[in-house]
């Protein structure tokens, strides 16, 4: 059963079209992480936050890419990282035509 997973962190930059260049190549190679269905990026500069909300296809994938993940931001210097794996509503998210058919 497929799990969204949802990242957040203190990030002070930068962002926009400048993230954009700048990780290009990293978002490219997400497209290969295992069990990975699709991510969207988030980010606020106005509260100094980034992160992501992705669709993977299990628990496992999920946790693995939690795990992974975390593990470069902090080799990256941002120390608090926020992430949680929700189990989905499919009935409700089809209602309101959420990006989810599994």
């Amino acid at each position: 059963m497929a799990k969204l997973l949802q990242v957040d962190f203190e990030f002070s930059g930068p962002f926009g079209k400048e993230l954009s260049s700048a990780l290009a190549g990293l978002a490219e190679s997400i497209n290969n992480e295992p069990g990975m269905i699709w991510k969207i990026w988030t980010e606020s500069e106005n509260d100094q936050l980034g992160g992501g909300i992705y669709l993977f296809e299990d628990q496992a994938s999920a946790q693995t890419y939690l795990d992974m993940h975390t593990a470069r931001l902090q080799q990256m210097g941002i120390n608090k990282v926020r992430g949680k794996i929700f189990d989905i509503n499919q009935p409700l998210t089809s209602i309101n035509e959420g990006p989810v058919n599994q």
